[in-house]
């Protein structure tokens, strides 16, 4: 049997690489005749960019820009297609993981360093840039990286704004005549990994504020300063990027980007399936399994274990999902693409302890499928 291992991170847990080998290593010590391929996927999320670079053989480029609350940091992008296309993993310079717990602040933290990082593709002659948004500290709809291209964003006054997103409420104008004008001739490729809209009740303050550490009244805030940013940028561009699809991802980064530059918005799981060539290690598999945190009816909105569960259904392959969680009562629709939903936990455990012994679980999980799996044979 020959075995095709896709999962994506188990996210705060383990990252997709790992999760791979340890499927890998339970199904080797199982009784199960088989072989394994290792084709960890990822769909926009924190990690995306690592993966493509991976699996395209990608030089890195190591630089000094500033983190999400405006200190110096080192960040890495990437370059393949022969140096004429960056990645660049937008939590590299703008991520969560940058900051302390006590330091999240959205209401602060903007996405300035992505737009250095940019910048520098740019030096290097790049026609092409993909950013992975997952795993951002910022809801500022884009405006760090903006400002770091050239734009300005200013107020009644005509003066800038210094604090964004905090000052967005009192924006007037968007300048864009100080563009880096580079970034116009340079196709712009954005990987979403939700679906969400810039506001209200499923936007990027309400859903994603309280991940990045803004509290309730903040969330209110940062709902009115992409409120505020959406009018002005329909007054002078008239373009509504409340409406977008995928416009909510990193905090409202992906609309701004789609907005000025011109960026396409994409489902990142079917692009990074296509960039890195999944359909050919199709081809040579009879089983596929993939799997990450949680999958349930959310996953099927076009998270990775979907866009992997599609493609091999199509073939007629058949799927088994690992999560950390799965359902009380799986449903039609997600039987339709998981042949066999396993979680990984075998006995009850809080949230601390599952991630804990996730590595554990997961391995053992494996072997058991193995074990499974050679019963039929």
């Amino acid at each position: 049997m020959n075995i095709l291992i896709s999962p994506n991170a188990f996210k705060n847990s383990v990252d997709a690489k790992s999760v791979a080998l340890l499927i890998q290593e339970g199904l080797i010590l199982s009784k199960l005749d088989c072989t394994c391929e290792c084709y960890p996927i990822a769909d926009g999320g924190d990690g995306t960019c690592d993966l493509i670079m991976d699996k395209l053989s990608g030089k890195y480029v190591e630089s000094i820009v500033r983190n999400p609350l405006g200190k110096k940091t080192k960040a890495t992008f990437g370059l393949i297609n022969m140096g004429n296309t960056a990645v660049i993993e937008m939590s590299n310079a703008s991520g969560m993981k940058l900051l302390k717990p006590d330091e999240l602040n959205p209401l602060i933290a903007n996405s300035f360093g992505t737009g250095e990082q940019m910048i520098l593709a740019l030096d290097k002659g790049v026609k092409k840039i993909i950013i992975g948004m997952g795993g951002s500290a910022t809801v500022d709809g884009g405006t760090g990286i903006l400002s770091a291209l050239g734009v300005r964003f200013l107020n009644k006054s005509g003066e800038n704004l210094h604090n964004l997103p905090k000052d967005l409420p009192d924006l007037d104008c968007i300048d864009i005549s100080g563009l880096d004008k580079r970034i116009l001739d340079c196709e712009l490729v954005v990987l979403c990994d939700v679906d969400n809209k810039l506001l209200g009740e499923y936007g990027s303050a309400k859903v994603f504020g309280p991940q990045k550490g803004a509290t309730p009244n903040n969330v209110k805030k940062l709902d009115d300063c992409l409120l505020q940013l959406s009018k002005v940028i329909i007054k002078n561009f008239g373009l509504d990027i409340s409406e977008i699809k995928f416009g909510g991802t990193a905090g409202g980064a992906a609309a701004g980007l789609y907005a000025l530059l011109n960026a396409k918005l994409v489902n990142g799981i079917d692009y990074f399936l296509e960039l890195t060539g999944y359909d050919g290690a199709l081809e040579k598999c009879d089983l596929v399994i993939t799997g990450e945190g949680s999958i349930d009816e959310q996953t099927l909105q076009g998270k990775g274990p979907f866009g992997v569960a599609k493609r091999a259904k199509s073939r007629g392959i058949p799927v088994i999902g690992l999560a950390g969680k799965v359902p009380l009562q799986i449903t039609e629709e997600l039987h339709q693409y998981f042949d066999v939903l396993i979680p990984i936990s075998h006995e009850p455990l809080d949230l601390a302890k599952a991630f804990d012994f996730a590595t554990h679980n997961i391995k053992r999980t494996a072997f058991e499928i193995g074990n499974l799996l050679n019963i039929n044979n």
